[in-house]
């Protein structure tokens, strides 16, 4: 029988964080089999989990999709939210997005139940790459490349130096390990474009390849295990993805 640690157990179910699990547990807030938690508790997939009276034990296996999310769609579990993704997808278990893709932008984002690899993916002090297809209503300069890959004014910073290339006059491509809100998008205003198209290619190790609008596939074993070995070893941080 596998033994898990309590916080871990409740980050797996989506629930909230490990920190914030913690934080539940030292205030008396987890019941594990009708006793109040203790720090340290391990646990197994035998055991009944409540956070705040309300049971969050998972009984599914972890799920692990590549979603290709077509433009309107917004990135959201809140169901009252026409065209939420989750409902979008309509998928039997319950799942959730990694991070976020604006309602304009299309491509690649990842669905799970597992809360757990969602910190883990979340946190970008390894340089995770995010790389995008992009077009603008301007014709693309030396100029735009050059100040894009360097770094622009937005959100009250400066985007990190990141990798940009012209793909044609009005598209190019770039490869950020950041996520600002609507940073593409705010970038491109400031050097007075405006982005008619955002697609997200790929995630770190994983491809969007030619997964159609609206449709999803499972991560592969070696997809899964490459993403982990990524992950090792991050820090935690607040921004989107």
């Amino acid at each position: 029988m596998e033994y898990t640690r309590l916080n871990k157990a409740i980050a797996e179910t989506g629930y909230c964080s490990r920190r914030e699990a913690d934080k539940l547990i030292e205030t008396g807030k987890v019941i594990v089999n009708g006793k109040v938690a203790e720090m340290g508790l391990k646990v197994t997939n035998s055991d009944e989990i409540s956070v705040k009276g309300q049971v969050v034990t998972k009984t599914v296996r972890n799920i692990y999709l590549v979603f290709h999310k077509p433009v309107g769609i917004t990135c959201t579990t809140d169901l009252r939210v026409k065209g939420n993704i989750v409902s979008y997808i309509n998928y039997p278990e319950r799942i959730f997005p990694i991070g976020r893709l604006d309602k304009p932008s299309e491509g690649l984002i990842f669905m799970t139940n597992d809360g757990d690899i969602v910190n883990k993916i979340l946190r970008s002090r390894n340089n995770h790459e995010k790389e995008y297809i992009v077009r603008v209503n301007k014709k693309i300069t030396n100029d735009f490349i050059r100040r894009m890959s360097n770094g622009i004014p937005i959100l009250d910073t400066v985007t990190k130096k990141c990798k940009v290339w012209k793909v044609n006059n009005h598209t190019f491509k770039i490869i950020l390990t950041q996520g600002l809100n609507r940073q593409i998008r705010r970038m491109c205003e400031y050097l007075g474009y405006e982005v008619t198209m955002l697609k997200r290619l790929r995630i770190m190790n994983i491809d969007l390849g030619t997964l159609k609008p609206g449709k999803y596939r499972s991560f592969t074993k070696k997809e899964l295990k490459d993403l982990l070995i990524l992950c090792e070893d991050s820090q935690k941080t607040h921004d989107g993805f």
